[in-house]
């Protein structure tokens, strides 16, 4: 099958930014590690979007294995869509209104 296209949020480009910067402020090396990992992330989820759990809302969570974020996203056979790149520590769920909002950034 092949891969579908990728859309983002614009607020979960606004959270990956501000991880990256977070992390650059403490390493470089860090930061690299951080962008890499999310780089993986979202080449998994496009090889096999059903490979990760239900979550909320008909969403679906991918768990970043060394950074406490997860991706949150919702995909079709030719669509994956991130609506969030949420920290452990942030209160759940803060992102649901996102979901009814149409015009999200390819």
């Amino acid at each position: 099958m092949p891969r579908a296209d990728l859309e983002i949020h614009p607020e979960a480009l606004l959270e990956a930014e501000a991880g990256v910067a977070w992390y650059l402020e403490r390493s470089r090396g860090a930061a690299e590690h951080f962008l890499a990992e999310l780089e993986r992330a979202i080449d998994l989820i496009l090889e096999a979007p059903d490979r990760w759990p239900p979550y909320l809302r008909d969403t679906r969570r991918y768990v970043m294995y060394k950074f406490p974020y997860s991706v949150i996203y919702r995909a079709s056979d030719t669509l994956v869509s991130i609506y969030a790149l949420a920290h452990a520590k942030r209160r759940p769920g803060y992102w649901k209104n996102r979901l009814a909002q149409g015009g999200l950034d390819v």
